[in-house]
């Protein structure tokens, strides 16, 4: 957005006797990706340029046309006329955006490359010491506000603890940014985000999954356990009603039945060790940490399974799947959806919430550390 700014693609442009600040003419905009080797070739433009309308950065300036079409016609960045969606998660991304610019810049920074348990980490700090200079900074009235901050941060991916076992505390544990804002990134990694991945099999993990050839109607997957025996899992997806379906019990006894596609076995045996309540996750100081995810759908989905009941869990995930890349694995329990709390509702009330919402789901999970 800057560099078409300084290259005077975005500028005021007249049309019908009307006005358009701020905006950038569709064909100019594909020629300027090439030229600049943002992109290979006009269908490659178009596609970047598609991704960023889904991701709600750039829209028509009359908004008369959804998709991004290579013509004589008027599109222009949402943060250049204040409707680009800031919420709680941008919010957050943008705060640790400016906290991470901050600390780079200044000679003594607390960030620093240090050890732990023979293993180097980059822009590392201690829990406390980044608390000290929150507060130092005025970024923050207090310690409860720094250690708030500080939570919202590891759960939106923005710093981690070195090794991923603790959440954030006022104490001399080891975090570091997950995220290097400063690196370059080109427009096409968006078109790679949500790319297949190499199926590999881990102690971790109870199975891995497998799409089948998709047909109309048909969204099942593959589960392959650890015994090698091999299952079809009904994924949530919106062109599939199998997570609707089935008798009221916390998981399926018995393979649901479907009109359209035939009858598919589910996999009727909970990923979970033990049962966990909602007291036990709600509990302080319980060992879980909670992650806010963004998954964008696909043609035929999010590409995971829910199921349990107060709370729910995510019972399998397609690895080559939009949930996959967004970062969800089996196990977490299902915190919200869509900013609604569903830690005391049911499998089939969660499925309904998520197939009936908007294309771009954001959900709350709570993580066991290990």
């Amino acid at each position: 957005r800057l560099r078409l700014h300084d290259g005077k693609l975005i500028k005021d442009r007249r049309f019908h006797l009307r006005t358009y600040p701020n905006c950038f003419v569709a064909k100019e905009l594909t020629d300027w990706l090439i030229d600049h080797k943002e992109a290979p070739d006009r269908e490659t433009g178009i596609r970047l340029m598609q991704k960023l309308m889904d991701h709600y950065i750039i829209h028509h300036v009359c908004d008369e046309h959804s998709d991004y079409k290579d013509a004589k016609l008027l599109y222009r960045f949402r943060k250049d006329d204040g409707t680009f969606p800031l919420s709680k998660d941008v919010k957050v991304f943008l705060r640790g955006q400016s906290l991470y610019e901050k600390l780079v810049s200044v000679e003594e920074s607390i960030l620093k490359v240090r050890e732990e348990n023979s293993v180097k980490y980059q822009r590392t700090f201690l829990g406390s010491e980044m608390i000290d200079w929150l507060i130092q900074e005025g970024e923050v009235e207090n310690r409860q506000e720094a250690v708030e901050l500080g939570r919202a941060l590891l759960e939106h991916g923005i710093i981690q603890h070195v090794s991923n076992r603790h959440h954030f505390f006022d104490s001399d544990i080891l975090y570091h940014f997950w995220i290097n804002f400063r690196r370059r990134r080109r427009l096409t990694e968006l078109l790679n985000e949500n790319s297949s991945r190499a199926l590999s099999e881990s102690p971790d993990s109870p199975f891995c999954l497998r799409k089948l050839n998709p047909e109309p109607g048909n969204s099942s997957f593959l589960s392959v356990q650890t015994n090698k025996e091999i299952k079809v899992v009904s994924a949530v997806r919106r062109s599939s009603i199998t997570s609707l379906s089935g008798n009221s019990n916390t998981y399926f006894s018995a393979p649901p039945t479907l009109v359209f596609p035939p009858v598919a076995e589910c996999n009727p045996k909970s990923v979970l060790k033990r049962p966990v309540t909602t007291e036990e996750l709600l509990s302080p100081g319980a060992p879980y940490v909670k992650k806010t995810l963004t998954i964008v759908g696909d043609a035929v989905g999010w590409g995971f399974v829910v199921r349990g009941g107060r709370p729910c869990h995510i019972q399998a995930v397609d690895p080559g799947g939009p949930a996959a890349a967004a970062g969800m694995k089996v196990c977490q329990f299902v915190f919200s959806v869509n900013g609604v709390y569903v830690l005391h509702l049911d499998y089939q009330t969660i499925s309904s919430l998520i197939m009936t919402g908007p294309r771009t789901l954001v959900m709350e999970v709570m993580e066991a550390i290990e």
